[in-house]
This record gives C-alpha cells, sequence and structure tokens, in this order.
C-alpha cells in the first residue's frame, strides 16, 4: 500500500445483497474507486489482533493525514456538489428579503414552498452563537443568510458556529477540522456521515447537469487570438529584419501564445460566473463542479471551451503552432494531428510514473526504518529558523501553518503587553501560532529532528505532533516509516517531465517585474544605476550584479529587499516614497545583457570569423550579427573598452551564444548593451522537475553540469587561462588569502572584476552540488537548501507535505561522519561512523 490508511479496520453490518459495501468517506484514503476496483478482505483472528484493529487501524480513528494533518475523510465530488448548491447565494429569488425569527422557521418556508433555497432572507440566531462568514468570524443576531444554509447548519452540533458562507470542498474540510477541535472525535464522525447525506439527497434534488451548451465559449475569444497573431507576425517581421535571433524569436512566440491562452481561460471563467438564460441569472453547473472543488480543474474546462493552446512534440519541444480550437467548436485535421502526441505521452508517463514514485517510497522507508521516538526529551539547545513562505510577494505558506505542533527553542512573549505566549520546549498549540502570526514575527525557532540529540532515533520533543491526531507523538511511533510514505504517496503526482495535462504545454508565466508589496522609501543597496536611453525613453539601467533595494519605513527600518537583476531596468530613485503596488524594477525574462560599465572604445580580441565566432546570415540588408560559437582552444573571446589613449579600462569576456552588439572601434557610453545572452537556451532543456528532482536531491547526486561556488568571501577577478581553455575566478578576501577556481569558458559568468562575493554564492549559471554547500556553508545551510529544494517541487503540484516528515528524512541522510583525527578512540582514520557513537 502506498500509506498507512491503505488498509483500515471496520465493524461489519449486515445489508441486503450480495457485494460488500463500503463506507464511501474512506474512498480516499484507500485511494478507490467504483470502476471496477478489487480490495482483499482480512479477518483478524487472535484477540490480540481484535484489539489491535479497534484502537488503531479503525476507519473511526484514522480522521486526519499524518502527512499534513488535514481531515482524510473529507467528503468528495457528489457531496462537495450538493453541500455547495444548497449554500449558494443568488439575486432575484422567490422570497428575496423575508425575516425569520430563526433558522427553523427559514427551514420550514423552505418546504413550503414559499422561500426559494439561494434567497436572500434574514434570520435572527440564538443569542451567543457565533457567525463564520466568507471572511471569517462575524457578528451574530440578526444575520443575512439563505433558508439553504440554515438548512446546512442544521445538521452541525449545535455547539458548532453558524457557517454563512458558500460551502466548498476546502470549507468543508475546515468544518471537519474545527468540528474536532470544538465537539471531538465522536461527534466529527456523526458530523461527517450527516454532511454525507445531506449532500447526497441535495446534490440529486438541484437536477444538476451536464449540457455542451453550458461551455461558454467566450466572446472575447476571436479579438483575443487576433491580438496574439498580429504580436507573432510582429516578433516574426524583427527575425525577418535581424533584430532577434532564433532563440529569442521562439520564445517571444511561446510567450504571446501563452497570455492568449491565459486571458481565453479568464474570459471563459468570468462567461460561466456571470452566465444569464433568458436574461435571467443562471447557475452554470460547469462553474459550479469546478469552483467548488467537487470536480474537473481550469486546465480541462480551457480545453472544453477555451482554446486548447500550446502542445509539445515528442522531443519535449514546444510547437509553436498553437491549437485555436476547443474541443466544443472541433479542431480541424492538422491541430488533431498535434494533439495526439501529447495524448500518447500522458499515458506512457503515467505507467512509468507509477513504478518510480513505488520506488521511491521504498528506498525512502529502507533509509528511515529504524527511526522511532525513543525517548521524550533529549535535552539538546539546538533547533532550526522556520518562516514564512514567500512565492513571489504573495504569502504562499504562512508562518502559523508551519509551525503548529512544532516544539519552540526559544521564549516568545509578546513585547507589548509581556504576556508569555510560548515558554522554552513548549508546544505551539493552533491557538498560540495564531499569537505568534498576530505579533508579526517572520520567523521563529523551533526544535527539529535535524538536530536531535537521542542516541538512537528522535525525541518526541524535536519531532512535535503526531499529524494524525494532533497531539505530542508518543514513544515508539514509527515515524520513519510514516514519514517515507508522507513523502512516497504523493509521488504519483508529481510530474515525470515537465508537462503534464493533455500534453499541453504547462509554460507558466514568469513575473519579469517587481511591485511594492507595501508602502515605504526605496533605498539602495549596493546598487549602481547609470542613465541610459532604452526605446527612446531615460531609464536608470542596474549595472551591479550583487545590487539589492530594500524597501524602508518611516524610521529606516528595513521592510522588505529584492535582488535587482543585472541590466534590469529601474523605475525609482534611491530615497523615493512609493505607494503599495508600485513597479520598482524590470528584466527581460528572455536574455542576459552584458553591458558597458564605463564609456570608452570597443575593441574585440579573440572574436574570430569560423573559430570563436560564426556570422549569422544578413536579411534585408541588415549587416550579420556575430554570435560566439563554443570552441576548444586557448582563445578567450572578450571586449575591452580602452580610452583614447589605448588604456584598458573594462574586459568583458564573452561565453558561448553570445551575440555582439557592437562594432570594433565603436564609441560606448556605460550602460550600452554590448552583448547579450539567450536566458536558459530555448526552452528544449527540461529543467528537471517533478519525481526525478526529488530523487536526485535525496539521493545526493551530482547535478549535470553544476555551478561553480565561491569558496571564501572577498573580491572577484577574472584571468583568461590560455593553456587550458579555462576562465580563473580569483577570490581574494580582506587577509589577502586568495582562492582559484577554473570554470570553462563558455559559461556565462555571474560576477565582474571588482565585485564582491560571499563564500557560496554561485559564480557561474547551473544547479548547485549539495556537497559544495555542506563543505562551504556548513550543515544547516544544507539542510535549509535540501528542504526548500524538495518542498518547491511537491509545492508546484499542490502537495502539501509536513517539514518533518522532509526533516526525518534529511537527518537520516546527514547523521554519518568521517574520522579525520583518531586522538585516544578506538576508530579507524577515514572510517565513516554514525554520528552519536
Amino acid at each position: 500500500t502506498l500509506h498507512r490508511m491503505g488498509i483500515q479496520a471496520f465493524e461489519p453490518v449486515l445489508v441486503e445483497g450480495n457485494s460488500i459495501m463500503l463506507h464511501p468517506l474512506v474512498c480516499g484514503g484507500f485511494n478507490a474507486d467504483f470502476d471496477g476496483d478489487q480490495m482483499a478482505v482480512h479477518l483478524p483472528l487472535s484477540i490480540e489482533a481484535q484489539v489491535e484493529a479497534h484502537t488503531l487501524i479503525m476507519s473511526t480513528n484514522n480522521i486526519f493525514s499524518p502527512a499534513n494533518g488535514s481531515p482524510m475523510l473529507g467528503p468528495s465530488q457528489d457531496i462537495v456538489l450538493g453541500n455547495y448548491f444548497i449554500t449558494h447565494m443568488a439575486d432575484q429569488q422567490p422570497g428575496q428579503g423575508m425575516l425569520f425569527r430563526d433558522p427553523y422557521e427559514a427551514i420550514t418556508a423552505l418546504d413550503t414552498g414559499k422561500v426559494g433555497i439561494h434567497a436572500r432572507v434574514k434570520v435572527r440566531l440564538p443569542e451567543g452563537k457565533t457567525v463564520i462568514g466568507e471572511n471569517g468570524p462575524e457578528k451574530g443576531g440578526l444575520i443575512e443568510t439563505t433558508p439553504g444554509r440554515c438548512l446546512f447548519n442544521d445538521v452541525l452540533d449545535p455547539r458548532m458556529p453558524f457557517y454563512n458562507c458558500v460551502m466548498d470542498k476546502k470549507r468543508l474540510g475546515n468544518v471537519v477540522q474545527d468540528c474536532y477541535e470544538i465537539v471531538g472525535s465522536r461527534a466529527t464522525i456523526d458530523l461527517l456521515d450527516n454532511i454525507k447525506e445531506l449532500g447526497f439527497k441535495q446534490a440529486t434534488l438541484s437536477g444538476m447537469s451536464i449540457s455542451v451548451t453550458d461551455l461558454r465559449i467566450p466572446d472575447e475569444k476571436p479579438v483575443i487570438i487576433e491580438k496574439a497573431q498580429k504580436r507573432v507576425e510582429k516578433i516574426l517581421n524583427s527575425y525577418q529584419s535581424g533584430i532577434l535571433t532564433y532563440g529569442e524569436r521562439y520564445n517571444q512566440i511561446i510567450d504571446a501564445w501563452t497570455h492568449a491562452r491565459v486571458e481565453v481561460t479568464n474570459a471563459m471563467m468570468n462567461a460561466m460566473k456571470n452566465d444569464t438564460r433568458n436574461g435571467k441569472p443562471y447557475l452554470n453547473p460547469i462553474w459550479v463542479m469546478r469552483h467548488s472543488g467537487a470536480r474537473g480543474s481550469i486546465d480541462q474546462i480551457q480545453q472544453l471551451a477555451g482554446m486548447r493552446a500550446l502542445m509539445a512534440k515528442p522531443s519535449g519541444e514546444i510547437i509553436e503552432t498553437p491549437i485555436k480550437s476547443n474541443f466544443r467548436e472541433g479542431l480541424n485535421v492538422l491541430e488533431y494531428f498535434s494533439s495526439t502526441h501529447g495524448a500518447r505521452k500522458g499515458l506512457a508517463d503515467t505507467a512509468l510514473k507509477t513504478a518510480d514514485s513505488g520506488y521511491l517510497t521504498r528506498k525512502l522507508a529502507d533509509v528511515a526504518q529504524n527511526v522511532m521516538i525513543s525517548e521524550q526529551d533529549c535535552g539538546t539547545l539546538q533547533g532550526i529558523t522556520k518562516a514564512t513562505v514567500y512565492k513571489g510577494e504573495a504569502v504562499d505558506i504562512p508562518l502559523k501553518q508551519m509551525i503548529i505542533g512544532r516544539t519552540a527553542r526559544d521564549n516568545i512573549r509578546n513585547p507589548i503587553t509581556d504576556e508569555m505566549i510560548v515558554y522554552e520546549n513548549e508546544v505551539i498549540t493552533p491557538e498560540a501560532a495564531e499569537k505568534i502570526e498576530k505579533l508579526g514575527l517572520e520567523a521563529i525557532r523551533v526544535r527539529s529532528p535535524l538536530t536531535c540529540e537521542s542516541r538512537i532515533g528522535v525525541c518526541a520533543k524535536c519531532y512535535g505532533w503526531d499529524m494524525s491526531l494532533g497531539m505530542l507523538a508518543e514513544e515508539g511511533l514509527a515515524v520513519g516509516i510514516i514519514a517515507a510514505q508522507s513523502i512516497g504517496e504523493p509521488g504519483t503526482q508529481l510530474t515525470m517531465r515537465t508537462f503534464h495535462t493533455g500534453g499541453i504545454a504547462s509554460v507558466s508565466l514568469i513575473e519579469n517585474d517587481q511591485k511594492t508589496p507595501r508602502d515605504g522609501i526605496v533605498k539602495y543597496v549596493d546598487l549602481n544605476v547609470v542613465e541610459t536611453d532604452y526605446e527612446g525613453q531615460k531609464t536608470l539601467i542596474a549595472l551591479k550584479r550583487t545590487g539589492e533595494m530594500a524597501l524602508v519605513d518611516e524610521k529606516g527600518r528595513e521592510l522588505e529587499r529584492f535582488k535587482v537583476p543585472y541590466g534590469g531596468l529601474v523605475f525609482v530613485e534611491d530615497g523615493q516614497k512609493v505607494k503599495r503596488g508600485q513597479r520598482l524594477f524590470a528584466w527581460d525574462m528572455h536574455r542576459v545583457p552584458i553591458l558597458a560599465e564605463v564609456s570608452g572604445f570597443v575593441r574585440l580580441v579573440d572574436v574570430i570569423e569560423g573559430e570563436t565566432m560564426r556570422v549569422e546570415e544578413e536579411r534585408k540588408g541588415q549587416r550579420g550579427r556575430s554570435v560566439i560559437v563554443e570552441h576548444k582552444g586557448d582563445k578567450h573571446p572578450q571586449v575591452i573598452i580602452e580610452d583614447e589613449q589605448g588604456k584598458i579600462l573594462d574586459v568583458h569576456y564573452l561565453p558561448a551564444r553570445a551575440r555582439i552588439e557592437v562594432d570594433e572601434g565603436q564609441e560606448v557610453k556605460a550602460g550600452t548593451l554590448l552583448a547579450r545572452l539567450p536566458r536558459g537556451g530555448g526552452g528544449t532543456q527540461d529543467i528537471t522537475g517533478g519525481l526525478p528532482r526529488v530523487t536526485e536531491i535525496l539521493e545526493a547526486r551530482k547535478p549535470k553540469d553544476p555551478a561553480a561556488m565561491a569558496e571564501i568571501s572577498g573580491t572577484v577577478e577574472l584571468k583568461a587561462d590560455k593553456r587550458r581553455g579555462k576562465m580563473t575566478i580569483i577570490i581574494r578576501n580582506e587577509s589577502g588569502m586568495e582562492k582559484e577556481h577554473h570554470v570553462p569558458h563558455d559559461q556565462h559568468l555571474n560576477f565582474h572584476t571588482g565585485d564582491h562575493v560571499e563564500a557560496g554564492d554561485a559564480l557561474t549559471g547551473g544547479p548547485l552540488v549539495p556537497h559544495d554547500i555542506l563543505r562551504i556553508k556548513g550543515e544547516e545551510a544544507l539542510q535549509r537548501y535540501l528542504l526548500r529544494e524538495i518542498q518547491n517541487v511537491y509545492r508546484a503540484q499542490s502537495v502539501s507535505i509536513n517539514d518533518k516528515h522532509i526533516e526525518v528524512i534529511l537527518s537520516q541522510m546527514m547523521n554519518k561522519v568521517e574520522i579525520e583525527n583518531v586522538g585516544d578512540s578506538d576508530f579507524l582514520p577515514g572510517e565513516v561512523v554514525d554520528k552519536h557513537k
């Protein structure tokens, strides 16, 4: 089985008929559906086995997932649809604006047909009843709600709040969680059954159905496609006249179509949301199914009623001509043929994926099987830092979620009221986590399996809560196996390569500008800008690769800090006040510029046609652009900038694939574009993602073409090594120590002579090698890096796994040490032993 929910115990109930029936809510844990699945039934014989089945394996005792603590028995599909339907609120319904003395009167009026189920009505609630609205708690008393919502709240326990909001899948899960916290586990089981009955019944009564006419094709679609087509023609013209390279042309076309796809999809969802029939608002069933979380995804609806957009070739390249039709309009022959690639690829991938994912689980279980909770408290004084996770400028995962059920490393008190929120070595409860978040703390220290000092296994305090019970883990719990299952089980949902959904190329739109998340004052940190003409306007361009921009408040306290990419356009000046949402700087997604940092005259060195450079063919009377090619030998193409006397002011080494934009002897100003590099060569090489990436990290492999890392902090100096055809990067620190790094000369360098680097900075582009991070930056930095990388893969597929499971596996990866100096112990030099020995 994939995880421990694959075996559960039930008490038998006699039923009519010859088949064994199964409760629909436990299907999620078994991953079972009713299309012919088979299951094995076991009968526990011995008394011990029966006791275990009754206490541990009973389905009623496994409400929450051990992976992340969310309900495992959550309602799904029809049940969600039924509950969403009755809690929906609409205008122009019979009985709108009626007033009822209590929810029961509203239900009676509904039964007698005096009022519609979605009508806005006023209902008085009993005294002291709390209300949870669309945006959290509201005040009770006389509230605006619907008879349907009264019906839904009628099946809940009286001690629970009144939910005055639309019930989608996520909210229903929250209701189950609240019920468990307020009323306990027994009542939660009853609640689940009641919601199930109500959902099935109301889904039937609603008469929801699917019709082709419900797939609303947005009216704006032809306009959007026309616009994209024009943009593509413009790009092709630029390519014809030699302004763009082939790679840039390809990237920009794909970009144009991706934008078009997103626009069509948004228009389509709006058309469905605000659907009307005969001038009356119409609740579109397909929109309801998607919005309630019952079935289907935006991707699927987009293929049915939007546009299918970009497809991938079998090689993984994206085909430039998109499929403009959708399944409702029907595809033409060429479009049909393009989409067959994707369909086949999808099936082949699924088969391979299941096997790979099972293998990952096995490898993890093998590593972690002997990790158990061995004692209550190991007494360690160490811990790790947990912080809010940001995605761009939006909060992806709040601090609260990161620290619930962890043990606090330090005392945390409210500085204003001096109230102690959590004592050191105390478990952080949801209430405490809420308070900590309200204090506005960004990060706190907690104990972790990574720093646990138990001789064998992990101690309960360092592990924290058992997520499936919401309490401190008890001694003897097999946390290693649980961790392995929690990481391995979602493996089947991860992508094998980079795309999914019927082979539609999922090119996500990368943000290419940075907006400010709040008001403040801009402060440049180590940022050099120079004014230049950009498309006819005066703009500031960032010239430093290590430049940053900080956002400070009136008192000069730093609120945010952003890295400004080299060659980025900067829109704000140092010390300028900015409002929330204002653009700070932008950059080009498709190319990395190489800019002149001083003014002077250009001299090209080692740029020899046919050896280190080829000239792209001329078009329409434009002279060809020189492009550096990969080459062996001791030539180092470079652009040198000198003054009138021929004194060298600045040197820029040119990596392979760079296009030179200036001529020999040309006079340039600071900020002039000397050459440019396509960023990520044309989108064909895959970034390792999904399952292979997780495997790569956990096996601590050295990735292909890794980045060179700075061994020490200091100032950079670049030298060309003539003999070996490599670039030498020399770093000197304050005390005069030097370290040489050799990198292939065709790699793009992130730093320039005179820049300051910190130990562990990547000097060239490419993935980092975990072994280097450990050597240069130490254990904690490596653990943070691995944890972040693994979580990024899972979060990209919106799979939530609690950090502690990954920490258990990492602690196993890092529990061996090599003996360097024997001293007076019994070890041999070079022997690899467990940390705790």
